[in-house]
């Protein structure tokens, strides 16, 4: 499905772009993600499409929002029935609930499920609609930390199942991970879209880097045979857009600066020694800041730091791959 829309208020923004599959949306606050699936709902005035002028209550749309809506004085059948007529709306929405795995909760209201139940109640009322078109607005934000990824995971698969086309906007990288195609969105604008491996593997703007966890950003120039960071040097295969002399940003993400061993060879590019200042757990790895030529945030498994037993104020190398090294213009537009 292929989507264009100009939006005016309450956030300005045009939005051209693909939904494959499982799509999703990934963006910061505020700029614009949910208004931009209001506006596919028919609840925010925009131009564009699909769906252009149609109404609300004709769109072939399912719109689960962050707080799911659902009605708190109604049993979830109550809730999936809402939007059927005619005299076997009970029967049908019972068939929903069985087919999102609710059957036997079906006689419950909201604050006897949990978070991952309301949400497939939430589902089963918008499969109702038969939709064209799934909108999920934060679906990890009202979730458990500790079961966030399993239930979103089932949610996603479910969805799949369906086999309707659905964009889910999030500021969580995690559910990036989950898509089958992925948008990164900046203030007003798309500003990347592909499968999600291409796309967070290669981000082709500095925002778009920033969005997809990499801490280690630094302006660079191109030199031969790789760029000029201050006064230091670094090897890495220059892509076909990059021209001597050009500014550029240089990315690399934490968990792939590499710590080197004391009792192996030293690696034949990109080495830089400096002091480790700090080193704190983070969940079962290990961030820590290295201070040298280049300043750097580096995370380590708990595995390595057990073997290391690395301490603040040591003084230690790391190395930059040149495969794990991302160059992106210093503008943008730049990549053809």
């Amino acid at each position: 499905m292929e989507v264009h829309y100009q939006i005016r208020r309450p956030v300005a923004l045009e939005a051209h772009f693909h939904i494959r599959g499982f799509t999703v949306l990934l963006g910061e606050s505020g700029v614009g993600k949910t208004t931009l699936l209001k506006a596919l709902a028919g609840l925010v005035p925009a131009q564009g499409t699909p769906f252009p002028g149609l109404p609300p209550e004709r769109r072939p749309v399912g719109y689960l929002p962050q707080d799911l809506a659902l009605f708190p004085h109604m049993t979830a059948w109550e809730n999936v029935a809402f939007p059927l007529r005619g005299p076997g709306r009970k029967e049908e929405a019972l068939k929903l609930l069985e087919r999102v795995g609710l059957g036997e909760h079906a006689h419950k209201r909201p604050g006897q499920l949990s978070g991952g139940q309301k949400q497939r109640v939430a589902l089963a009322r918008a499969l109702a609609r038969k939709p064209e078109l799934l909108l999920l607005d934060e679906p990890t934000s009202a979730l458990d930390p500790l079961t966030k990824d399993q239930v979103v995971a089932d949610l996603v698969d479910l969805i799949r199942q369906e086999e309707i086309p659905a964009l889910a906007v999030s500021h969580d990288p995690a559910l990036a991970r989950m898509a089958d195609w992925l948008l990164v969105m900046g203030r007003g604008r798309i500003l990347q879209e592909g499968p999600p491996g291409e796309v967070l593997a290669s981000p082709k703007k500095v925002e778009v880097a920033r969005l997809l966890g990499y801490e280690n950003l630094f302006p660079a120039r191109v030199v031969p045979g790789g760029v000029a960071v201050g006064q230091v040097v670094l090897t890495l295969p220059l892509p076909s857009w990059a021209r001597m002399d050009q500014e550029v940003w240089l990315g690399v993400r934490a968990e792939e600066v590499i710590v080197v061993r004391e009792d192996r060879p030293l690696p034949p590019e990109n080495v830089l020694e400096g002091v480790l200042e700090g080193l704190h757990p983070e969940g079962l790895a290990y961030r820590g800041r290295f201070l040298g030529p280049v300043a750097l945030t580096l995370l380590l498994p708990r595995h390595v730091q057990e073997r290391l037993r690395l301490r603040p104020g040591q003084r230690l190398r790391v190395a930059l791959k040149p495969r794990y090294l991302h160059l992106m213009p210093s503008q943008a537009g730049e990549i053809a």
